[in-house]
């Protein structure tokens, strides 16, 4: 980083900037902790690193106790409760499907749409003769 002119010029009625102290470096606690961390390094000691087979298994306790949670939250629901998802589920599975099929005949070419529509009306024709 380049340092600005004013510094180098010696004119004496310029105040020169100097370094803002932080309060916080200079606190003793503060000085104390990173002394103890430095202190640590040096050993060996790593106050957040623990033994990979603990992260693992504090991962699945804590897993574990999500999914007894999510088990008692459903057994908590009433049987009136259940048919009402079950049958939400169903009218969600049927508007996809419909939408699915509405979007690709949207997609279709319009030649295609016509001769659908030819084949139609030569059905109803065709049934109209033979009744």
């Amino acid at each position: 980083m380049a340092e600005p002119d004013y510094i180098e010029s010696d004119n004496p009625d310029l105040i020169k900037p100097h370094k803002i102290i932080n309060p916080v470096k200079t606190s003793r606690n503060h000085q104390d902790l990173h002394r103890e961390l430095l202190m640590n390094q040096k050993r060996g000691l790593s106050p957040q690193n623990k033994p990979e087979l603990q992260k693992v298994m504090e991962k699945r306790k804590r897993d574990q106790i999500i999914k007894q949670q999510k088990e008692a939250a459903e057994e908590k629901k009433t049987d009136f409760e259940k048919e009402l998802l079950k049958r939400h589920q169903m009218l969600e599975e049927k508007e996809t499907v419909k939408q699915k099929s509405e979007e690709e005949q949207e997609n279709k070419p319009e030649f295609l749409k016509v001769k659908g529509n030819l084949r139609r009306m030569n059905q109803e024709i065709s049934e109209a003769n033979n009744s």
